[in-house]
C-alpha cells in the first residue's frame, strides 16, 4: 500500500458511516442535586464550577450521575490521581464525556492517539510525537509567537474596549498550531468551529455529533491529500510518513492524531490564556506586581494553571467493580476533573485563593500519569509569551463588563468572551 492509497476514495467513505457505539438519551435542564445529577453541560458549571467541586468534596467526594449513560465525579485530588495512574480499571478509547460510547474494540488505539489510546499501543503513538514538543523544538517557535501576540495587539489600536478572548487569546494557538501542522492561517475561523463542535457539543443528539466531527475530519483529509502531493517540513507531513513497527500510519491514525493537535493544542491554551488575564484584569494588586516584577511571571503563570485548570479529561470504566464506596459498571464514565484537584486543601496549601509567588506547585494541570499532556511545554511558551506581551502593551488593564464575561461549558473551561478596558 503506497502513502496515497491509503488516504484513497474508500477511506473517505469510511468517514461517512455513523461509527458503531453505544447512544444514550440525551438529559438536560437544571441539576436537581449535584452529587446525584451532576452535569457538566449545565449553564451554572460553567459560569462557576469551584463552589460546586468545594462542596461534594466535603459532602460526597466521588459524584454520581444518571445522565450521560450514568458517569463519576471524584473531587479529590487522590481520587483523581488514583483514576488517571490506573490504566488497569480505566480505558482512555473516549476522553470526551457525552452521549456515545465508542465499541470496546476500538481500545487500545482510540479515536485519536495517543490521547485515546490504551497500553501497550500508547506509548508507541506518544513516542511519535515527543520529538516536535521538546523544550529545544518549542524554543524554536517563540520568536515567531511573540511577533504575532504584537501583531494582535498593533490591531486594537484606537479601542479603549477590547475583547481579550476573541481578539487576543484564541488567535495565538490557532496560528501557533496551523504553523506547525502546515495547514492555512487563514483558516483560523474553521478551527474555532470544529473547536466548539467537538467540546462544547456534548448533549447534541449523536447524529448531530457525528456529521459536525465529519466537518473536521472532512477538512483534514483535504490537508492531508494536499500534503501527500505536495510535501513539507511539518507534522502532517511527518504523520503521513512515520512508522510504527515497519508499518506506515493507519489513515484513522493520522487523521485522529491531526484532530487530538488541532483541537486539544488549541482550546486548553487559549482557555489558560484567557483566564490568566481574566485573572489579572479584575486583581490589580496582582497585575501590578507582574508589571513591577516581571521575574515573576513564570511562577505566577504555574499558579494560574493550578487554580484556573482548563482541563477535564474522560475516562471508561473497563468493567463492574466496586471502587472507592461505589458501584461503578462497565462503561460507566469517569470525569476526571484535575480543576477539582488543583483545589483540593488536602493537596494546597490555601488552594481557593489565587497565590502569584507560591513556591510549592507541584500542580495537575497538565494531566498525571501516562496521559499527562505533551505539548506542556509548548502551551507554558505559548502563556508565558501571551502575558509577557500583553503586560507590556497594556501594564494598566480591568474588566469593562464582569457580567459580560462568559466561560465554556464542557471539559475545557476558558473565557470565550472577555471584554477589557485597556484605554
Amino acid at each position: 500500500m503506497t502513502v496515497d492509497d491509503r488516504f484513497n476514495q474508500e477511506y473517505r467513505g469510511t468517514l461517512e458511516e455513523p461509527p458503531p457505539g453505544s447512544r444514550n438519551e440525551v438529559i438536560t435542564g437544571p441539576v436537581s442535586d449535584w452529587a446525584t445529577d451532576f452535569s457538566h453541560a449545565e449553564p451554572e458549571w460553567a459560569a462557576d464550577p469551584y463552589p460546586i467541586q468545594d462542596e461534594l468534596r466535603q459532602r460526597c467526594p466521588i459524584a454520581h450521575t444518571e445522565r450521560f449513560g450514568g458517569g463519576w465525579l471524584p473531587t479529590r485530588y487522590e481520587d483523581v490521581a488514583a483514576i488517571a495512574y490506573d490504566t488497569e480499571h480505566f480505558s482512555s478509547r473516549a476522553i470526551i464525556m457525552s452521549n456515545f460510547r465508542p465499541p470496546v474494540e476500538l481500545a487500545p488505539v482510540g479515536t485519536a492517539p495517543p490521547i485515546s489510546s490504551d497500553p501497550p499501543f500508547h506509548h508507541h503513538a506518544r513516542k511519535l510525537l515527543l520529538p516536535a514538543f521538546t523544550k529545544s523544538a518549542v524554543a524554536k517557535r517563540e520568536a515567531g509567537t511573540r511577533a504575532y501576540c504584537h501583531a494582535l495587539i498593533d490591531a486594537m489600536e484606537g479601542q479603549d474596549v477590547v475583547d481579550a478572548a476573541a481578539d487576543y487569546a484564541q488567535h495565538i494557538p490557532m496560528r501557533v498550531i496551523a504553523e506547525m501542522l502546515g495547514f492555512p492561517p487563514e483558516d483560523g475561523a474553521q478551527f474555532r468551529v470544529f473547536v466548539e463542535n467537538a467540546l462544547e457539543g456534548i448533549n447534541l443528539p449523536p447524529e448531530e455529533r457525528f456529521a459536525r466531527s465529519q466537518q473536521l475530519f472532512d477538512y483534514l483529509l483535504v490537508q492531508i491529500r494536499e500534503h501527500v502531493e505536495h510535501p513539507r517540513d511539518d507534522l502532517t507531513s511527518y504523520l503521513i510518513d512515520a512508522e510504527l513497527d515497519g508499518n506506515k500510519l493507519d489513515p484513522s491514525h493520522v487523521a485522529g492524531t491531526m484532530a487530538l493537535l488541532l483541537i486539544a493544542g488549541i482550546d486548553t491554551t487559549w482557555s489558560a490564556i484567557g483566564a490568566s488575564l481574566w485573572h489579572l484584569a479584575k486583581t490589580p494588586a496582582d497585575r501590578e506586581r507582574l508589571v513591577a516584577e516581571p521575574e515573576l511571571l513564570p511562577t505566577a503563570m504555574e499558579e494560574f494553571l493550578r487554580a484556573y485548570a482548563p482541563v477535564t479529561m474522560a475516562r471508561l470504566v473497563k468493567q463492574d467493580m466496586h471502587w472507592r464506596g461505589g458501584d461503578m459498571k462497565a462503561d460507566d464514565w469517569i470525569l476526571l476533573s484535575f480543576p477539582a484537584a488543583n483545589r483540593d486543601p488536602a493537596q494546597f496549601d490555601r488552594a481557593d485563593e489565587v497565590v502569584i509567588d507560591r513556591e510549592v506547585n507541584r500542580h495537575v494541570a497538565f494531566g498525571l500519569g501516562i496521559h499527562r499532556c505533551v505539548g506542556s511545554h509548548l502551551a507554558r511558551m505559548e502563556l508565558r509569551v501571551a502575558l509577557e506581551v500583553w503586560l507590556e502593551r497594556f501594564p494598566d488593564f480591568s474588566l469593562a463588563d464582569p457580567d459580560a464575561v462568559t466561560w465554556a461549558a464542557g471539559q475545557v473551561r476558558g473565557p470565550r468572551t472577555l471584554p477589557i478596558r485597556v484605554g
